[in-house]
């Protein structure tokens, strides 16, 4: 019960958190972690999830810039700006816990991230997600989680 009920949490967790990336990025201004304590502020999260929502806001402002690197190199003929925002924060969760993030095993990051794609993106974004995710999962270094 308590693995199922992690899980959920974390499930949630990452919802809040891509709805926070989506703001901070929208906002245009300030870092992912400055923003995540300016919406905690004025939000109603469950203290349950945000542990899960600040480890995630964590990894991605710390390796922004090469998990952006890492979408750019597998989202095939697209540039980063010219993703929509839900799935290059989906994309950003993703990464995140597939490089960073052990205790997430890469089948769980790649499936969350297609559940969070089919909740929030648009009509194609599951698929594209999908292969963006399958090609970051096959780079990563052998031996579990970790950095390039």
């Amino acid at each position: 019960m308590a693995t199922a009920r992690r899980a959920h949490v974390r499930s949630r967790a990452r919802s809040w958190a891509l709805n926070l990336l989506y703001g901070w990025e929208i906002c245009g201004s300030g870092t992912p972690a400055e923003k995540l304590q300016q919406l905690l502020e004025h939000r109603n999260m469950s203290r349950r999830y945000r542990p899960h929502v600040e480890r995630l806001f964590e990894e991605v402002s710390r390796h922004l810039r090469e998990i952006d690197s890492i979408i750019e190199r597998h989202a095939t003929n697209w540039r980063l700006d010219r993703l929509n925002a839900i799935d290059r924060n989906i994309l950003r969760i993703g990464i995140a816990e597939l490089r960073w993030i052990d205790e997430v095993p890469p089948k769980v990051a790649i499936h969350e991230a297609l559940k969070l794609a089919k909740l929030y993106g648009a009509d194609d974004s599951r698929s594209f997600v999908n292969g963006v995710m399958d090609a970051v999962h096959k780079e990563r270094p052998a031996g579990g989680a970790g950095g390039a």
